[in-house]
């Protein structure tokens, strides 16, 4: 028994030093403006020969028209149809022929593109990434065609998968003058009655130099990159319409926003959908570690209480929405055969009532800070994680070395700091309750 502890005694020593190490180990970048208001970002590894050529433009289904949404997601769509010098439908076989891969995603406040390709197609990567932002393919063609893509994935993503609507339900609720209410894919409806001009105005008021970072990383020579970006990149005018930027503050919700869904599951879902702040504030990163101490793993608090011990659910989450403005954290179960949904929320309630009553202990606030520790380490790893992670940092907070310096917002949080932002936030006042049941249950 004795050695037993000491070897784990010695095992946690060791994550701890890889941890410091990791930690130790800060991400060197260069970054600068070209006159055109284009964010660089040059962060150097030559640990592989692949090199990551990403830009991230800073708008999302929030940027959009009430009226005609889903035109950011519909635009990571299009973007890939073609430029006045990449034939239609050619975008993505330069960079399969040059034994690279490609693809694209949107949330609610930015559009990511990025291509991971060998080292010595860095230029490709730029003039692609170049090419559309400068002259994409906007026309009535691209326009048709994407129009019945984007529509169907909604159908397919969306309409036609179990709990699909979920988080477009809640958000509705939960947000009644905010942008993030409508969901990112946006409304079939909107995107067909979208005007080509609608989509030219789009593109010209979001998809510039000025509204946009290009972060490379990987295996280069900054000098030889800088030349390059200098040569595809300086030249592209700088945006001349404002840029939209939604300043809403949403009122209190002024009461629990309780709702019944019936749609086509077979077993039933509870969620509860709390406001919280935005992302980068300090009390996010209290609710975030929150979050984990609820669900992360086996081992938390909601899924040994309600799976394990009391085995009134299948499987019990809780997550934080890595909203730019004022978000949610949504706590989740699926009840187990033959439990009472409101005898599972109980047992919700009870788990989060815990940690409005008590502190932590001090046992369980280091295994944690160990947990956050370590995944903010693993984010990194990754060299198309790290491309990422530094655009984000620049896009939502204007500070790259955020990418070095986050974790420490994380590790300052405290066990108060858990108990009190449980106290501010998670009150019945202030959330959405659903409840997804089958269809058969309707009356």
């Amino acid at each position: 028994m004795k050695n037993r502890f000491l070897l784990l005694a010695l095992s946690l020593f060791l994550a701890g030093v890889g941890a410091i190490e990791a930690q130790s180990n800060k991400i060197s970048f260069e970054e600068y403006d070209l006159d055109n208001g284009l964010h660089v970002i040059l962060h150097q590894d030559k640990s592989t020969p692949i090199v990551t050529v990403s830009v991230m433009y800073h708008v999302g289904s929030k940027n959009e028209n009430p009226e005609l949404t889903g035109f950011a997601h519909f635009f990571e769509h299009l973007m890939f149809e073609g430029t006045a010098n990449i034939p239609r439908g050619e975008y993505s076989n330069y960079v399969e022929r040059a034994g690279g891969t490609l693809n694209a995603n949107t949330s609610t406040d930015r559009t990511y593109y990025y291509e991971i390709m060998p080292s010595n197609q860095l230029e490709m990567g730029l003039w692609l990434e170049s090419e559309r932002m400068l002259h994409a393919k906007v026309d009535e063609i691209g326009i048709k065609t994407q129009k019945q893509v984007v529509t169907e994935e909604m159908k397919q993503t969306v309409d036609s998968r179990p709990y699909g609507t979920l988080i477009e339900e809640i958000t509705k609720r939960a947000f009644k003058e905010h942008p993030y209410q409508w969901r990112v894919l946006g409304a079939a409806d909107h995107i067909f009655a979208a005007k080509d001009q609608d989509f030219v105005d789009f593109y010209n008021q979001f998809y510039v130099p000025n509204n946009a970072v290009l972060v490379i990383a990987g295996d280069i020579e900054y000098d030889n990159a800088k030349q390059m970006i200098s040569k595809y990149f300086n030249e592209i005018p700088k945006g001349k319409k404002e840029i939209y930027r939604p300043n809403i503050v949403e009122k209190p919700l002024g009461g629990e926003v309780r709702d019944t869904i019936f749609d086509n599951v077979q077993l039933p879902l509870i969620a509860q959908a709390y406001r919280t702040p935005a992302i980068g504030t300090d009390d996010y990163y209290a609710v975030s570690m929150l979050n984990t101490l609820l669900s992360s793993g086996q081992s938390s608090r909601m899924y040994k209480s309600l799976v394990d011990e009391q085995q009134k659910a299948l499987q019990a989450g809780s997550f934080a929405f890595p909203y730019e403005d004022p978000s949610l954290a949504l706590t989740y179960a699926l009840p187990n055969m033959g439990v009472d949904c409101g005898d599972l929320e109980a047992a919700i309630d009870a788990e989060v009532a815990k940690v409005r009553n008590e502190l932590i202990s001090e046992r369980e606030f280091q295994k944690l800070r160990n947990q956050v520790e370590n995944s903010f380490v693993q984010s990194n790893v990754k060299l198309a994680n790290r491309a990422e992670n530094l655009a984000t940092n620049y896009t939502y907070f204007n500070n790259t070395d955020l990418i070095n310096t986050e974790l420490d917002k994380y590790l300052a949080v405290t066990r108060e700091d858990i108990k009190r932002v449980a106290n501010q936030y998670y009150t019945k006042d202030n959330r959405v309750v659903l409840y997804y049941l089958p269809k058969s249950q309707q009356n």
